[in-house]
């Protein structure tokens, strides 16, 4: 090893991902896509491709049992990993689940989370079809791998976005972020005084979107319908911003988009303005929304306009023209990637 030290820091996340796996070079035919986008794309037949993609969950990083229920979890864990699976277009089939626990979990409590993961796999119709468990000495930490299966020409990789593509998300954004806000304080409030109960009331929607994000199976299926295929896509677990910025980077392409036809709940937007956040900040780098961001052709326009599950919200340049945000004033302000960094120190 170099006696050189580098902080995993400097790099980051995707940073780090690549600066590892820049050398890795495919040596079978059938690895159609390895390392680089939401799954690895693997030929079955002329017409159809498997989908291959997988995420780990660690206690203290990714999620905090004080507030979050065993069975949410279990449902989360799920809901994310398919959500991968319809950022390639495709459709969830099975999933492996392999766990690390120490003996302060009792069965019972395990019991809680498999209940949770079982009620994803119902949800989703996905067959939980193995794993691993073993021990762990620092929390709990749970991995899962899917696999699913798409038409080789419906694939949806991040690179295909072109100039004049019009930018496209469905849902609304902020809400997981501004949930976790809420979660935090009362965490906060409780450490202080453990007399005194969450208050909680009037946030249900975005504790769902926190606690019990949905992958967005159904937009998949819209698509369908309208025979629309997305030039791009990925699913935004990292913010708006961090997402837009891979697509452009995958695609040698920039981008426009416009504050307001930014999709913000009216609660999310609330809650932010009650923390003195502002809101489209929340909706450009909160993170863990899992909505699903995507391109398509100005051509598709007529076909998805209206559909009351997706919202246009800028569209596509030549990269020249740089990656911006236009807010209501007209002002342009660079995009910058500033959601969920899983090695930054601070």
């Amino acid at each position: 090893m170099s006696e050189k030290r580098t902080e995993i820091d400097q790099l980051g996340e995707f940073g780090l991902i690549e600066h590892l796996t820049k050398n890795v070079k495919l040596q079978h035919k059938s690895t159609l896509k390895g390392i680089g986008d939401d799954a690895a794309v693997l030929a079955i037949n002329e017409n159809e491709v498997q989908l291959v993609s997988t995420d780990t969950m660690i206690e203290g990083v990714h999620f905090n049992l004080m507030y979050t229920p065993l069975k949410h979890l279990g449902y989360k864990l799920v809901a994310t990993n398919v959500s991968d699976i319809c950022a390639m277009n495709g459709t969830a089939e099975q999933i492996t689940v392999s766990i690390a626990v120490s003996n302060r979990f009792p069965i019972e409590a395990l019991e809680e989370l498999y209940d949770g993961i079982k009620a994803a796999c119902s949800v989703y119709k996905v067959d939980l079809i193995g794993g691993d468990t073993t021990s762990s000495l620092s929390g709990l930490m749970l991995s899962v791998t899917v696999l699913g299966r798409a038409k080789k020409e419906d694939v949806t990789y991040r690179n295909g976005a072109k100039e004049h593509d019009l930018v496209v998300v469905s849902g609304d954004l902020g809400g997981a972020y501004m949930g976790l806000q809420v979660l935090e304080r009362e965490k906060e409030v409780f450490n202080a005084n453990p007399n005194i109960q969450p208050d909680l009331d009037g946030h249900d929607y975005i504790m769902e979107r926190q606690l019990k994000p949905e992958a967005r199976v159904d937009v998949i299926q819209f698509l369908k319908e309208l025979d629309v295929v997305p030039t791009s896509m990925i699913d935004i677990s990292d913010g708006l911003a961090s997402e837009l910025m891979h697509i452009c980077s995958q695609g040698k392409v920039g981008c426009r988009v416009y504050d307001e036809k930014i999709p913000i709940d009216g609660k999310t937007s609330m809650t932010a303005i009650d923390f003195n956040l502002d809101p489209i900040t929340c909706a450009l780098n909160g993170g863990e929304d899992y909505e699903l961001l995507f391109t398509v052709k100005q051509a598709d326009f007529d076909k998805i306009k209206g559909n009351p599950h997706m919202t246009v919200i800028g569209h596509i340049t030549d990269a020249s023209e740089g990656l911006y945000y236009v807010d209501k004033n007209g002002s342009m302000v660079e995009l910058q990637a500033q959601g969920w960094n899983h090695f930054d120190k601070d």
